[in-house]
């Protein structure tokens, strides 16, 4: 049976790439708005607009992609990922999760009857991408009950995938992250071996070799190549220095993208770069207005003040703060939470009081789902 953090690193890290395939499309594949140059543009353009929350721009690109393709499942994957980012992040209690939820599904309903027809790659592609997006959605809010089904009957549909990656680089990004995860998961969390072993083995080398294949020359690619690469190496290579590096890259074409402005701040924290994560964080004003980012920022404060400036009052102030804020996000929130309760535990530790140590850090240890990423 799968726990919710071993669902929430599955599918964070596996199934995600099925929502880009067919968004940021390949010209190679027979289907008709992707050899439709102007619209493929647009698509493209509207997918960096959104992940830099250029959402008017965004919107614009796509009314033209929908006057041209009317009905078109692209147009219900682009509406998917433009409320997903808008509301980020996007929560079970959140009044736009029911819009996400029917477009991707209508996205679905429109590719089924095609999807398992050889020659129709688009529709196969497509089917992946909206079913990807519910697995990602359902994993972040620890729906495991929405999770398994969607799971299980996805999986045939992953098979079919494996036979193009020859055409582009940018196939190394999925193939990557199939190989790499299938063995190197399990390797991570025995008790998982039984599971791994009813799917058809990878190749981890392989698999960070492909990974970094696509992030380094992929055409389409090559940022969600680098957001994996960066998971990859602080969940499980444990090589922070090389998370930085994908991470800023990421931050630095996606500067107004609070998600990966958290992931490179993280990154700095955790190779103890603090001069450099302070001027980062003083210059995020634009973002602040994000209230999950908001409450990561009193997690960074905290360790700021931990780490930099020894000041464990103010430290605990911060961190008591970002708990208290991050508890309205749910599951959502429970990572960042957990560096809260860790560094209560060590700033505990440090004034004798060994039994709120222990407390917190037990705490910490329920929410986080690497308890190697602790910033002690």
């Amino acid at each position: 049976m799968l726990t919710s953090s071993s669902v929430n690193y599955k599918f964070k890290q596996f199934l995600i790439a099925f929502i880009f395939f067919f968004l940021l499309g390949n010209s190679h594949l027979s289907a008709q708005i992707l050899k439709d140059s102007v619209s493929l543009k647009l698509v493209k353009e509207g997918i960096d607009n959104i992940y830099n929350l250029e959402f008017k721009k965004a919107g614009e690109n796509l009314t033209k992609i929908q006057k041209a393709y009317p009905g078109h499942p692209v147009v219900y994957l682009l509406n998917g990922l433009k409320t997903y980012w808008e509301n980020y992040p996007l929560i079970t209690t959140s009044q736009a999760r029911s819009s996400f939820e029917n477009d991707l599904r209508k996205c679905i309903e429109l590719t089924e009857k095609t999807a398992k027809q050889e020659d129709d790659y688009e529709s196969l592609l497509a089917n992946l991408a909206a079913r990807g997006f519910l697995l990602l959605f359902y994993a972040d809010n620890d729906l495991t009950m929405d999770v398994i089904p969607l799971a299980a009957s996805t999986y045939p549909f992953i098979r079919r995938s494996f036979g193009y990656t020859s055409v582009l680089n940018d196939f190394l990004f999925f193939t990557g992250l199939y190989n790499y995860t299938r063995e190197a998961y399990p390797e991570a969390y025995p008790v998982y071996k039984t599971v791994a072993f009813m799917f058809p083995k990878g190749d981890k080398v392989k698999g960070l070799k492909e990974l970094q294949t696509a992030a380094k020359s992929s055409i389409f690619l090559k940022a969600e190549s680098s957001l994996f690469l960066s998971g990859i190496s602080i969940s499980i290579e444990n090589n922070y220095y090389q998370a930085y590096a994908y991470s800023k890259t990421l931050h630095e074409q996606y500067p107004a993208n609070p998600g990966f402005l958290s992931l490179y701040l993280r990154n700095l924290f955790l190779i103890k770069k603090y001069d450099e994560a302070e001027t980062v964080m003083k210059s995020t004003d634009d973002i602040k207005k994000n209230a999950f980012y908001r409450a990561q920022l009193s997690i960074f404060n905290g360790i700021l003040y931990e780490k930099k400036y020894h000041d464990d009052k103010l430290s605990r102030q911060y961190y008591t703060e970002a708990v208290k804020s991050l508890s309205v996000f749910g599951h959502f929130g429970n990572e960042y939470s957990a560096y809260g309760y860790y560094g209560l535990s060590r700033i505990s530790s440090r004034n004798g009081d060994d039994s709120y140590r222990k407390t917190y850090r037990k705490k910490a240890d329920e929410l986080a789902d690497f308890k190697k990423v602790n910033f002690d």
